[in-house]
């Protein structure tokens, strides 16, 4: 790919921005070299501003989304996009969620722009474990746990059972839940089916992935393999 292409594609500008960029001379080996509009190059080993310029195609990015924050681009309101490098809006192909948080949940919340990978992490086949940290407004009545494990509980709407679900109590008013599948409100929706309602969400985990070293609103790129020993192995 041509190096004008590959820059625009990764969102640092159009082509004629990323033309001039190159022209100034703001895009450079780790050597200190320019790099010429026709020059060979190594992705690894460019830089632009003297940082290292993003992954190709197939990035998958760990990101710790604060409450208050959607994950949807045409949102009015603060979306996750704000709180990530600008270029990444730009990216082609496009960055995507990996599935959804709400609003007022927090936690793990992935994007990639590999259509293939995403697909593997969401397909309902892949029984990729997810865990949920929560807080309920009433004393849990001590029966949730068998409820969620049965496999017979049917949301409002639904015609489908959940999926077997693991729940462990932490307090009379806090609980760790283990999802296998991702439905709309799925957690929320669980616990109003017992008469409760959740205050605060947090997912903390999903498969061996977690969050450590991330504080809200930080993100970090995830390597392809420790993206496949945690997620898929």
């Amino acid at each position: 790919m041509k190096l004008v292409k590959l820059l625009a594609n990764l969102g640092y500008g159009s082509r004629k921005d990323v033309a001039r960029l190159i022209r100034n001379g703001w895009l450079t080996r780790r050597d200190g070299s320019t790099v010429g509009l026709d020059d060979d190059f190594l992705h690894e080993d460019l830089l632009v501003d003297d940082e290292p310029i993003d992954p190709p195609q197939g990035v998958l990015i760990l990101f710790n989304k604060p409450i208050g924050y959607t994950c949807s681009t045409k949102d009015p309101g603060r979306v996750v996009y704000d709180l990530l490098p600008e270029r990444f809006r730009y990216r082609n192909p496009v960055l995507s969620t990996v599935g959804r948080l709400d609003r007022d949940t927090s936690g793990l919340l992935m994007l990639t722009d590999d259509g293939h990978l995403l697909h593997r992490i969401i397909s309902p086949k892949a029984e990729l474990p997810k865990i949920y940290e929560v807080e309920l407004a009433e004393d849990l009545r001590g029966d949730e746990a068998a409820l969620f494990a049965a496999g017979t509980l049917l949301l409002e709407s639904e015609t489908t059972p959940l999926a077997p679900a693991v729940m462990e109590t932490i307090d009379t008013r806090q609980a760790r839940l283990i999802l296998i599948e991702g439905r709309y409100h799925q957690v929320r929706r669980m616990f109003a089916a017992t008469g409760n309602r959740v205050l605060s969400l947090h997912r903390s985990r999903t498969g061996r992935l977690d969050l450590e070293g991330l504080e809200p609103g930080q993100w970090r790129i995830v390597p392809r393999d420790e993206a496949e020993s945690k997620l898929f192995t």
